[in-house]
This record gives C-alpha cells, structure tokens and sequence, in this order.
C-alpha cells in the first residue's frame, strides 16, 4: 500500500465474503483469526468486525470472535452493526490493554438511529458517523446532494462535540461511496465533492474521513488494462480525486495495491468523464470504457 497518508480499516472480517461467510458458519475460530492476523501484517491499522445477524442471537459467539482476534493482534478493532445491544456487547469485550491502549471504532452512529450514540458512555471510542442519512419530521431521508451530506456531517459532528463523549480527532465521516455501476445520481461525484467541502471547512479541521472503496466497482466485469485489474484501478482513481482533499481512512483489504493514478492515466480521465455525467448517460459511458 503506497499512499502513507492512507489509513486502511481491515474490511475482510464480514460475511459479505464467502470465505468469512463460512468461517462464521463452521464457528472455526483458528480461521478468523488467521485472518485478523494476515490483514494486520498486510498493514492494516483497524479491523472491522461484522459477524452478520448471528450477533443479534448468539452473543457468546460474538464475545468469542473478539477475544480470539485480540488474542492474535494488537491493534484496534472497529464494530460493525446498527444495534445497541451488540454494539454495547463489543465495547464491555473489548480488551483495550491488547490494543497498546487504543480506542475502538463505533461503526456506526447516523441521524436515522441516534440512539447508538448511547454507547459512548460505556469506554472512550472513536466513531463512524453516516454522511448519507437523515431524519426529516420524523421520516428517515438519504441524501441526494453533496450540500445535504455536508449539512448532515456539521449537524451530527456539532451534536458529539457537544455531547463530550469525543474529541474532534475521534470522528470518522463515512461519505457513502456507492456503486459505479448503478450510479444514475451523481452519487459518487456527490461523495467526493462532501470530501472537499468538509475538509475546507475550518470547524471541522481534524476530522477524519473515510468508505467503504469495495463498493465502488461492485457488480463490474473482471477486466486488466495494461496489466492492472480494471476494479482497482477505479478505485485508485477515487483515491487519486479524494486523498489530496483530506480523504484518509478506507474501509478496505490491506494487502491491495492502493495507490495514486499519475494526470495522464487513461482510466483517471474516464472514471472522471463517467462522474460527471448523471442517469443512463454515466453507464454508457461507463460501458464505453469497459468496450474500449
């Protein structure tokens, strides 16, 4: 991984991979834990855990799962799941001694269930804040517009400071990186433009941003342009548009080849020319680019 300013968040401990999926299946601990420990090696500064629905109902697994991977590897993990009672369950786990001292990762809090916000009384966290979700009169909203996501961030990272539970180096801004190969709304322009709003806003200097970068080229055909997997080299493009503008944490796989695209790299300039445009018009040319 050749970009320093780039702290990875280890994404591999989810059921959305098949080969966790079946780890967490079979209750085959040794697995999971080879696994925190090649994403640690790999350079990973955080792990995700996200055991799926089998936290709501089997909290001993879940206890296990953490106490395992603690046992392997000495940094901190991040929580996963939009519920209280679990995310309550990882924080009383958590050994932070095993973590040289190092807070966990609240994953995550957003307007659309503020209650988790609760949580942070139990130990001092870090926590991941939701960019893309709001509650309007009582309806819960996504937001369609980098000004909505900007406004939701300023509103949820006032309400934390003020609430003394964090620190303005504990917030993590997820700003919804979505799927290319859906993306009629200008959502992944909208992300990156949050990205450049928050990071020149001066009361929020400090703050930490972050997403998961997997998402983006989900759903695309495997394909190389010269000698590089077309999917990572999206995803190096994202990076390339977003790092410079304070982007610095990536809910990502450790041991991919992250890195900066150069101006004149044919891919940069395509995924620039398909963000740009909005509805069928971004997947054509987003086939365009796929066809040449």
């Amino acid at each position: 991984m050749a970009i320093p300013e780039l702290t990875i968040i280890g994404e591999r401990i989810n059921p959305g991979f098949k080969s966790t999926k079946e780890m967490f299946d079979n209750s085959n601990i040794d697995a999971i834990q080879a696994l925190a420990v090649k994403q640690a090696e790999a350079g990973a500064v955080y792990l995700n855990i996200n055991i799926g629905t089998r936290a709501l109902d089997d909290h001993d697994f879940m206890e296990e799962v953490i106490e395992a991977i603690q046992a392997v590897v000495d940094i901190p993990l991040s929580f996963d799941f939009p519920n209280v009672e679990v995310q309550e369950l990882c924080l009383n786990t958590y050994d932070e001694d095993k973590a040289g001292g190092q807070k966990p990762i609240v994953n995550s809090i957003s307007e659309t269930r503020w209650d988790m916000m609760e949580v942070l009384k139990i130990r001092p966290c870090k926590v991941i804040l939701m960019s893309s979700e709001y509650v309007d009169d009582g309806e819960d909203k996504q937001c369609e517009t980098a000004g909505e996501m900007f406004a939701v961030t300023k509103k949820m990272t006032n309400a934390l400071l003020e609430n003394g539970h964090v620190t303005i180096d504990d917030i993590i801004v997820d700003i919804a990186i979505g799927t290319l190969s859906s993306d009629t709304k200008g959502l992944t322009r909208n992300s990156l433009a949050t990205v450049k709003m928050i990071n020149e806003d001066t009361e929020l200097k400090g703050i930490h941003m972050s997403g998961g970068l997997s998402n983006l080229p989900v759903q695309l055909p495997a394909k190389e342009i010269e000698g590089q997997p077309m999917k990572l080299q999206l995803e190096n493009a994202f990076l390339t548009l977003a790092v410079p503008n304070g982007f610095d944490m990536v809910l990502g796989t450790p041991w991919r080849d992250y890195n900066f695209l150069p101006e004149d790299n044919q891919v940069l300039k395509d995924f620039q020319e398909i963000i740009a445009f909005d509805g069928l018009d971004a997947l054509r040319r987003l086939r365009k680019l796929y066809a040449g």
